[in-house]
């Protein structure tokens, strides 16, 4: 059964942590300009935590699964929280990279124990609604945190970044409360009880102990993260360059996203009641339909139906993903950590790589050759998914559905089931 009382505090986690983020990634690219840092130097800086985390996520996720999920998402919490407090007294261009890499190590030992708890309490029935709840927690979060992070620094006197740097220090440490006396202790993995075979039942061959291809499924994560956000960083130079929209009607566009965000709990019911592939489907279309909309319809009517499309496609990207990642992770309960490590560091790779592809076929092609781009992407997509359905299939084909079905030495070693087994006939 499902607990409501983990999940309210891991959504907590996510809205807190994710109003920090936006305070930071607001701030913090201002401050480094405030030091004399160019725009490369500051690219550079904000990439920098993603590849710190992606390197590493494969590798914490293994400590994560012997430190427990609980201690593990504390950890995170605390150290980043701590870390925090670095760009107080951060002076220099390098202590900024620094604290950038060691929140990224944060994050690598945060993400995986994350969704890992919530696969883990979300119910068989209910984990894309989950995922869902959690991932609409963070998208409002974050606009939030930019607006929050704006307001301080005009109330700052000065211009002084630390106000803000210690309201997200705060926000930042806020869920580890909740998380403490919400989230149950972690405990050990159970293991199944020893078979009970008949003294002369014939040789059983060995169980099966073929994994879930995780490598496989990442690049998955890849290629879904990357068309999600192919076009997120461009889109704002896409609006007013492309569709020769103003500042003002291209920043009006983005009051539709948090409207959008809130539909994802209707797309994480539909992926547990119906299809999970139907709702990855509706993502791929959504993603292309919007690119082809800002292809030929350039102007304030399509650009703001092709983001209110896209917006829709990544409310349902979150739901289903995660229920995907759940059903994973689930097939070696003691490795889901590592699981989830691997398959969040593919969809953050892809989130990277992808808007770097957009603005190198941007720069060399123009903007028709990005957007078709992000549609050939989305079609590889579509194509990878079937592939992996055909070829590298998960026990279940659906998250209602039982992982395993009872086979023959379940059968056997069940008490009722033992005078059976050892009839001659």
């Amino acid at each position: 059964m499902r607990r409501p009382g983990p999940l309210a505090a891991l959504v907590c986690e996510g809205f807190a942590s994710r109003i920090a983020f936006g305070v930071l990634s607001f701030a913090v690219p201002l401050y480094g300009r405030s030091l004399g840092m160019s725009i490369v130097a500051i690219g550079v800086l904000a990439s920098l935590e993603p590849v710190v985390a992606i390197l590493l996520k494969p590798v914490l996720g293994r400590l994560v699964d012997r430190t427990g999920l609980r201690r593990s998402l504390l950890a995170g919490l605390v150290v980043r929280s701590v870390i925090g407090l670095g760009y107080v007294m951060a002076r220099l261009p390098w202590q900024l990279y620094a604290i950038e890499g060691l929140h990224g190590a944060s994050d690598a030992v945060r993400d995986p124990a994350v969704n890992a708890l919530i696969a883990t309490n979300g119910g068989e029935k209910a984990v894309a609604s989950a995922f869902a709840w959690y991932q609409t927690a963070k998208t409002t979060a974050g606009a939030a945190g930019r607006s929050i992070a704006g307001v301080l620094l005009t109330w700052a006197a000065g211009g002084s970044f630390g106000l803000a740097f210690m309201v997200a220090f705060a926000l930042s440490l806020l869920p580890v409360l909740p998380v403490l006396l919400l989230v149950p202790r972690d405990s050990a993995v159970p293991r199944p009880a020893p078979a009970v075979v008949p003294v002369n039942a014939p040789p059983r061959p060995a169980p099966s102990t073929a994994r879930p291809p995780v490598v496989r499924y990442a690049g998955l994560g890849f290629l879904v993260s990357g068309t999600s956000s192919m076009l997120t960083s461009l889109f704002p130079i896409l609006a007013t360059e492309y569709a020769h929209l103003t500042p003002a009607q291209a920043g009006a566009l983005y009051l539709v996203t948090p409207a959008f965000a809130f539909t994802g709990p209707l797309w994480g019911r539909l992926a547990d009641r119906v299809s999970r592939s139907l709702v990855l489907a509706i993502r791929g279309i959504a993603n292309a339909g919007s690119a082809l909309l800002y292809l030929f319809a350039p102007t304030l009517a399509g650009i703001w139906v092709g983001k209110s499309i896209d917006d829709l496609g990544k409310a349902a990207y979150r739901p289903a993903w995660g229920s995907l990642m759940a059903e994973i992770s689930s097939q070696d309960p003691s490795k889901r950590g590592r699981t989830m490590g691997y398959l969040t560091a593919g969809e953050d790779a892809g989130s990277v790589a992808a808007p770097l592809l957009a603005s190198l076929l941007w720069t060399g092609f123009g903007v028709p050759a990005a957007l078709l781009g992000r549609i050939g992407l989305a079609l590889l997509t579509e194509g990878y998914m079937m592939w992996l359905a055909h070829h590298a299939p998960l026990t279940r084909s659906h998250p209602g559905e039982p992982t395993h079905q009872p086979g023959p030495a379940h059968r056997e070693s069940s008490p009722d089931r033992a005078a059976p087994a050892a009839d001659p006939a």
